[in-house]
């Protein structure tokens, strides 16, 4: 019989945009210092990835100045944490031992 294999959302399967949910379903918010830190991703390719979610709606970014400084912060939305427990139900088909 054949094994039936869900389709992995391609938002999540980027490595980046991944790491990026996995911490946010896990804190209330984060900003981009915090993220930047914990993906070990460069300012731009962080940038574009969370864009790239924002505008899938996964995430909500909220820009604002703190003193003179730039501050961005990065929350996760319910359809974001809908397709990550989504996603990792997908994957989890495919680690079972057939």
């Amino acid at each position: 019989m054949a094994v039936m294999y869900k389709d992995l959302d391609p938002i999540l399967h980027s490595q980046l945009r991944l790491a990026i949910v996995s911490i946010l379903v896990s804190v209330e918010k984060a900003d981009f210092a915090y993220l930047k830190k914990e993906t070990g991703a460069t300012s731009g390719n962080l940038s574009v990835q969370i864009t790239r979610l924002k505008e899938a709606g996964y995430i909500h970014v909220k820009k604002k100045f703190k003193g003179n400084f730039p501050q961005t912060t990065c929350t996760i939305t319910t359809l974001g944490e809908e397709k990550f427990a989504a996603y990792v139900e997908a994957i989890s088909g495919y680690l079972k031992p057939r």
